[in-house]
Parts: structure tokens; C-alpha cells; sequence
């Protein structure tokens, strides 16, 4: 699905399309209309750098096994941790 938001609603917003990008997936994470995995995703961002933004806005969330598999598996794939 696709949604398109004409110019004159992002030029109301004062944001660039990139800000709407992020917001619109961590107001709906707030909500808790969204998973943390779905709201990175529709952000366009990884768990971990997601977590990093909602640390940066004060937002908390939940940590589980999963997100925790989930987040080294991450760590891993960019190279900051290696696999034993």
C-alpha cells in the first residue's frame, strides 16, 4: 500500500518528507498501534537505530528475548559484534 500526502499538507507539517517518514512510524509505536519491529520497518530504520530514536524523544519501550535476539543479530550484521 501506498500513501501519497499531497505538498500542501507536508509544507503545513514544516517538516520535510524525511521527518513525516520517522513520525508518522513512532506516533503509531506510541500508540501502540505498531510493534517496535513494525514501526522500524515502516520508518525505514533498524530496531536498534529506532530504539536510538525513541531514546531521543524520551519515548520508552519493552525489552524482551526477542528484541534482544533481534537487536544482536542487527549488531552483527553491521559489523559491530562478531558471531561466536
Amino acid at each position: 500500500m501506498s500513501v501519497v500526502i499531497p505538498d500542501e499538507i507536508l509544507q503545513a507539517t514544516r517538516m520535510s518528507e524525511a521527518e513525516l517518514k520517522q513520525e508518522i512510524p513512532v506516533m503509531l509505536f506510541q500508540k501502540e498501534k505498531l510493534s517496535l519491529g513494525k514501526a522500524s520497518s515502516l520508518a525505514g530504520m533498524n530496531r536498534v537505530l529506532f530504539r536510538h530514536l525513541l531514546a531521543s524523544r524520551q519515548i520508552p519501550t519493552s525489552y524482551d528475548v526477542e528484541d534482544l535476539q533481534s537487536d544482536v543479530k542487527t549488531l552483527q550484521e553491521m559489523g559491530y559484534l562478531r558471531s561466536q
